[in-house]
């Protein structure tokens, strides 16, 4: 009887131990879907405002490191006013394009917007990340998000270009593009609910987090429970 006990302890404590490796697993999934993309923080900027985002560049190498950022503006979608934040070692590069058509603001009309910015001089080493600020404005009120493309430069020679996107709905690309949602300028609702969705994934990989250490130490106990009643019988 107390050898049957054990061995259907003994099952118990593997399941709940296979359990808690698959929570393990799905937290370190979140959190690595998250680490590697070059992104725009934060995600979402009301329409027609002014605003300062970061373009997060992680180093996803282990044995090179980044030397170089271009991202491209959308110049379907130009911004009249660019600026960038210097970062400490690196220096930026501005690169402006004639509008086919002028923007008209409250101090005249441009006729030039930035297209791209290339920061250049430092390095991103494996196992760390870079944040490049940019003040921009006002922003367009015809869409409803900017795809800003990005090329990152390794010092081996390798480019990795996050360019890609998807359709609203489908899964999300090898290599997504930075995208930054514009929600319209009356209501902080859309907002809001797009801050809530991104920080949701964070807090449920939390929680997939604890539900894994907890059901691990769980198996444990239950296995060394029934050793113990087995030798003791």
């Amino acid at each position: 009887m107390v050898m049957i006990r054990y061995r259907l302890g003994h099952r118990l404590a593997r399941r709940i131990a296979a359990i808690g490796a698959v929570c393990a697993v799905a937290l370190l999934t979140l959190a690595g879907v998250a680490w590697a993309h070059v992104t725009v923080n934060p995600h979402t900027a009301q329409q027609g405002s002014y605003t300062k985002v970061s373009f997060r560049v992680p180093n996803e190498r282990d044995d090179a490191s980044t030397t170089q950022l271009e991202v491209d503006l959308p110049i379907d979608h130009p911004i009249a006013s660019v600026q960038t934040r210097p970062v400490p070692g690196w220096t930026s590069t501005v690169q402006k394009t004639t509008l086919a058509k002028p923007i008209t603001t409250d101090d005249g009309q441009v006729t030039e917007a930035v297209s791209k910015i290339t920061w250049t001089g430092s390095k991103i080493v494996p196992g760390s990340f870079e944040e490049f600020d940019v003040s921009m404005g006002p922003l367009p009120t015809d869409t409803d998000q900017l795809v800003f493309k990005a090329l990152q430069t390794y010092d081996n020679g390798e480019v990795v270009r996050w360019i890609d996107t998807a359709p609203k709905g489908a899964p999300e690309p090898d290599h997504p593009a930075p995208v930054l949602t514009l929600t319209p300028a009356d209501t902080n609702s859309a907002a809001t609910t797009s801050s809530d969705a991104g920080s949701s994934t964070g807090i449920w990989g939390v929680a997939l987090g604890i539900v894994g250490i907890v059901l691990g130490t769980i198996g444990i106990v239950v296995g060394l429970r029934n050793r113990r009643n087995a030798t003791a019988g």
